[in-house]
């Protein structure tokens, strides 16, 4: 048996859209705006398979690079609050190896005539199959995203 690890982070990730709160919301509330902003990007696909946005539902979603290793997502909704806030687990697996586990709180309030977005993740990286580096850079880039499918 290989080493065990775990590698505990705190992302922190602050977004301000011109747009508003409930619109900002709905767009991590609908499967099809949510595939269109948290594709990875090219060269990667990515599907939601299941996606039952209530308290004690659950997301499953799988992405990787085309041809390449997939990764399953799976959410569970643990707190919604309609355009304010989103609180939710989940996991992360690759060929049945769990590679990550986390709390994630979405936060959406008011700024101006638009809207302020943080989202913190608490996760716990496990024995070295994934960093916190990758959450950054691609919770940054989705949420850049966002910016888009917000317009």
């Amino acid at each position: 048996m290989s080493e065990r690890s775990v590698v505990h982070s705190t992302i922190v990730l602050e977004r301000s859209y011109d747009a508003s709160p409930a619109r900002v919301f709905a767009a991590w509330s609908d499967p099809a705006a949510l595939q269109r902003w948290g594709s990875p990007g090219e060269g990667w696909e990515s599907s939601i398979d299941c996606f039952e946005f209530q308290v004690g539902g659950i997301a499953l979603s799988r992405f990787g690079p085309t041809g390449g290793e997939s990764y399953v997502n799976e959410t569970r909704y643990l707190d919604i609050v309609r355009d304010q806030r989103i609180v939710s687990d989940g996991g992360m697996t690759s060929s049945g190896q769990r590679l990550f586990v986390g709390l994630l709180t979405v936060e959406f309030s008011p700024e101006g005539t638009g809207c302020r977005l943080v989202m913190t993740e608490q996760g716990a990286f496990l024995d070295s199959h994934d960093q916190p580096e990758n959450h950054q850079a691609g919770w940054s880039q989705m949420l850049d995203n966002l910016r888009l499918e917000c317009a």
